[in-house]
């Protein structure tokens, strides 16, 4: 068996003497892995940096083994344009790293990412645009692993305006104002992720991070008895620093 894709390097693991095992999220084949013989040697470790998008040919017996890579040189290298800027490195880590973490080898779910993957990593180097990106990404996330947050309307009344938290257990959106006895234990909903239009601040994005990042825990890596890539904590420390 054979097949051809576009794929997003999402790391690799070496396998005997410089052979790499290559792990990839493809445009229309979710996440992938198969062996690069040679892949681990130091005139080809750049090729295969994390969130460059590479050609990828795969042969195999059964899709269910593990295969042969056939890589073409990167297409488009993201890590090796922002080495000075390490927020942006830890973007590149956390978003790969989560891909690895949440995806099953083979489900092609994960397809649906390829593209707003791809969007965010391409703007890895405008500062001001990604982190806004990202955050909407990791909702995206949710939504494709089936835990999407209900953003369009307060649980309580129905009204689609005014809408500031989100509740923890439902991940349907609240009015603070109607919900004051509990307020709390609610989890602020900044308001770009409702409105295009509206102002970003740090607080906002701190904001954003801290409701993707609780359901992300809650309900994608608990239910895998698995703990959060400790990437994504870097990346938000990165960026709280920064600010």
């Amino acid at each position: 068996m054979n097949w051809s894709d576009d794929g997003l390097v999402l790391g690799g693991r070496r396998f005997g003497e410089g052979g790499l095992i290559l792990d990839v999220l493809t445009k229309t084949r979710g996440r992938r892995s198969g062996l690069v013989y040679g892949g681990a040697s130091r005139a080809r470790r750049a090729q295969y940096e994390a969130g460059n998008t590479v050609a990828v040919s795969w042969t195999g017996r059964l899709e269910e083994q593990l295969g042969r890579f056939d890589v073409a040189e990167a297409s488009r290298e993201r890590a090796s344009r922002v080495l000075d800027d390490a927020g942006a490195l830890a973007a590149i880590s956390a978003v790969t790293t989560l891909l690895r973490g949440a995806l099953d080898e083979g489900d092609a779910a994960g397809s649906a990412l390829y593209e707003a993957t791809t969007l965010l990593l391409d703007q890895i180097e405008a500062q001001h645009i990604w982190p806004v990106l990202y955050v909407r990404w990791e909702l995206g996330l949710l939504s494709t692993l089936g835990f999407g947050l209900d953003l369009e309307a307060c649980a309580l009344s129905g009204a689609n305006d005014g809408l500031t938290h989100v509740s923890p257990k439902t991940g349907r959106a609240v009015r603070g104002s109607e919900a004051e006895d509990y307020v709390s234990r609610l989890l602020r909903l900044p308001g770009f992720l409702v409105s295009s239009e509206a102002p970003v601040g740090i607080a906002d994005i701190a904001d954003g991070l801290a409701l993707t990042g609780y359901f992300l825990e809650a309900r994608v890596f608990n239910g895998m008895n698995r703990a959060v890539p400790p990437q994504r904590a870097q990346l938000v420390a990165r960026l709280l620093k920064r600010a």
